[in-house]
């Protein structure tokens, strides 16, 4: 890629943040409010549906790089699975920001959403694994396929209750992505990647480090659900074995304390659906972190798995697990923290 291509792509992707903003303000203005409550952590009543924007900018641009990017026939089946998924996960999600609907009505249309992605063949068919190569699984890779994108959509949605928190975790990690995918020749991910980036862009200044709008879950479900279906294409590069991890180890941090938070919340009995303010991030806010600082730590966590990814690409067979290991280590300790300062605030109820 030459230095004047990327330029326009930049530029393009300035288009596209500048119309996400548009579409930001525009929702300040409609003022869908997100009410404050027991289980969120703001007090004052604040618009929600920010992430209109991100959606908008997103099928912008990908729909122009569908018609016009002469590489889009090699990934014809990408772009309607990406384009009719994402597009179906967005408009659901905004009315449940209208609606507030149950859980139930959302995993129902998440689950087909992900249908219409991984039914255009976007699903993990074949696992390159050190010292076994190529382990072909065809349908069988359906179902953790699904797993996959439903978990990291909803964790996605789980921790977008900090201001700025969500936005640049996605942020973050899409640089990383489009990094990685330039230099595997992979540009559908790219693209892909500077789109979702562009997005984000425009809406984070309104969101952080004071919240004039919230993501809502159009913008979180949806950026989950793009940054999975992005982690299965990923799963896809030939020259690097185990390519399946590179999302994970960049979400980490997100995929951790969603994790822990259920398993934590299943051992003591508690009805997982039940909305609650017991992730670590929301413990640490109520236990006194200033919010922007929560905010800050999770993007060095994300910055730090992008490290991690970034070495996992050009380490031997034998220094990758080791390298997956290594973005448990300030998991760890951050629960550590947590845990001590919810014994000396007293926090019984996470």
């Amino acid at each position: 890629m030459t230095r004047v291509s990327l330029l326009h792509h930049l530029a393009f992707c300035t288009v596209l943040a500048l119309i996400s903003a548009l579409f930001v303000r525009l929702m300040i203005q409609v003022r869908v409010l997100d009410r404050p409550d027991a289980r969120k952590a703001h007090a004052v009543a604040t618009p929600k549906g920010g992430g209109v924007g991100i959606v908008a900018a997103f099928l912008i641009g990908i729909a122009s790089l569908y018609l016009f990017a002469s590489f889009s026939r090699l990934a014809n089946g990408y772009f309607i699975g990406v384009i009719a998924a994402a597009a179906a996960i967005a408009i659901v999600a905004f009315l449940d920001d209208l609606r507030d609907w149950p859980f139930a009505i959302k995993l129902c249309a998440q689950v087909l959403a992900a249908a219409a992605a991984l039914g255009t063949g976007l699903f993990v068919s074949v696992y390159r694994v050190p010292y076994f190569g190529a382990l072909h699984i065809g349908r069988w890779g359906l179902l953790p396929s699904l797993a996959w994108i439903l978990f990291t959509t909803n964790a996605m949605n789980f921790i977008d209750g900090l201001n700025g928190l969500a936005g640049g975790v996605v942020l973050i990690s899409c640089v990383f992505l489009a990094v990685i995918g330039a230099s595997q020749g992979g540009w559908f991910l790219y693209f892909a990647a500077l789109l979702l980036a562009a997005g984000v862009i425009g809406f984070l200044p309104f969101n952080f480090p004071r919240a004039r709008i919230f993501m809502g879950d159009v913008g979180s479900q949806f950026c989950g659900f793009v940054l999975a279906v992005l982690g299965i294409v990923a799963s896809r590069f030939d020259h690097v074995p185990m390519s399946f991890v590179l999302v994970p180890l960049l979400l980490f941090g997100v995929l951790y304390d969603v994790g822990f938070t259920l398993l934590r919340r299943l051992i003591a009995g508690e009805q997982i659906t039940k909305p609650h303010r017991g992730h670590l991030y929301q413990v640490a806010q109520r236990a006194g972190i200033p919010a922007p600082w929560v905010a800050l730590l999770h993007w060095s966590f994300v910055l730090f798995g992008g490290v991690c990814a970034l070495s996992f690409m050009h380490a031997t067979s034998a220094e990758k697990p080791l390298i997956l290991l290594l973005p448990l280590i300030p998991q760890l300790i951050w629960t550590a923290v947590i845990w001590r300062l919810a014994t000396l605030r007293d926090l019984r109820c996470w």
